[in-house]
């Protein structure tokens, strides 16, 4: 007898597809400044603390405080957020944009962390050796430093993309919860939830999400053990 597999419907397809393209925007945009500031992290400078906990911030504050921070920040009338209307005609609340910008902010200590680790795991003599044939640090990082850690920023990549899969609290405060536009897995599920005839669709969503989270946690798994061999 075949099991039963629940068909979703055109608009649940279309939430797995926004949430798909949230958390790509997410990672896309913030892989960058996650491999800067884990290349920073792992250096010596003055401020090197603060910096550290201020990445790590949103790890210890609840999601909903991150997402009205960023609306403090980059609503409309927030001074981010103004600017970026005024001058470029950008507006980041309440928008499929500004919910990568919530996830974003929300994984970005996770990716980070991913990176350090890999920068951690490169032999210190290819660097100074590199160094004292001249190359700087700036070389130094990214002819060796960076090319060696790939393992590392490969599993940030998926890390970063299966935690903003499940990103409710700072994505609902921030760009609230607008059907096809910031309305992810998540804040689908909440919705249905609320509804009095809901709890099958939330049931198909629920299993899309678990999922979809187990596929970037296996995968993540392998690239860890990868990076730690």
């Amino acid at each position: 007898m075949m099991a039963y597999v629940p068909r979703l419907t055109l608009e649940e397809w279309q939430t797995i597809y926004l949430t798909l393209r949230v958390a790509a925007l997410a990672v896309g945009c913030g892989l960058p400044l996650a491999i800067l500031l884990g290349w920073l992290l792992s250096t010596r400078f003055p401020g090197r603390f603060l910096l550290n906990a201020l990445v790590y911030l949103p790890l210890a504050l609840p999601p909903v405080v991150t997402g009205w921070l960023l609306l403090m920040l980059c609503g409309v009338e927030g001074p981010v957020g103004a600017l970026l209307n005024r001058r470029f005609g950008i507006q980041l609340a309440f928008t499929t944009n500004g919910a990568a910008l919530a996830c974003g902010v929300m994984v970005l200590p996770l990716m980070v962390r991913a990176i350090g680790q890999g920068l951690e795991a490169v032999d210190p003599g290819l660097k100074q050796a590199a160094r004292t044939l001249g190359a700087g640090p700036i070389d130094r990082f990214f002819s060796i430093s960076l090319p060696l850690a790939l393992p590392g920023v490969l599993l940030a990549a998926v890390l970063g993309f299966t935690a903003s899969l499940g990103e409710f609290g700072a994505v609902i405060t921030f760009a609230a919860n607008i059907p096809g536009q910031t309305r992810t897995l998540p804040l689908a599920i909440y919705s249905a939830l609320q509804a009095s005839d809901g709890e099958t669709e939330a049931m198909r969503l629920a299993l899309c999400s678990v999922a979809l989270a187990l596929i970037g946690l296996v995968a993540a798994e392998r690239i860890a053990l990868r990076l730690r061999r």
